[in-house]
């Protein structure tokens, strides 16, 4: 069970090239640091839609290189309203390590009746570390 939980919330959004205003998805926190006293660490994260239509998401783990990361993700694949921001719990292991740094990011998936394909990706850093 994990005891304890930290991290700093910052908005940040990632630029979409719209017609129109500029709107990014943004995911909250972009930044944090965990302290846990298992041998795994939650973060949470609240990906949000800023556009008019819903969108499909799924929010994925990776390592500092990108790499994919075996992580518990709750729920990893939603589709979010248009306007809307909803919760989500990461658990990642520490796979042996002390200080795991990762990368969960937020990735939007097109429906397919969209002319358009884009797929828009944010990503949050996380350093954790075992106490």
């Amino acid at each position: 069970m994990i005891r304890r939980l930290a991290f700093a919330g910052l908005l940040a959004a990632s630029a979409a090239g719209l017609a129109g205003p500029s709107l990014a998805q943004s995911m909250s926190p972009m930044r944090g640091e965990v302290t846990s006293f298992t041998d795994a660490f939650a973060v949470r994260v609240f990906p949000a839609n800023p556009y008019e239509r819903p969108i499909g998401v799924d929010v994925r783990v990776y390592d500092q290189d990108f790499a994919p990361v075996a992580a518990s993700v709750m729920p990893g694949s939603f589709t979010l309203a248009a306007g809307a921001s909803r919760s989500v719990l990461v658990v990642v292991p520490f796979a042996g390590t002390s200080v795991r740094k990762i990368r969960i990011c937020t990735e939007s998936v097109p429906f397919p009746d969209n002319q358009t394909r884009i797929r828009a990706q944010i990503c949050g850093k996380f350093i954790a570390s075992r106490r």
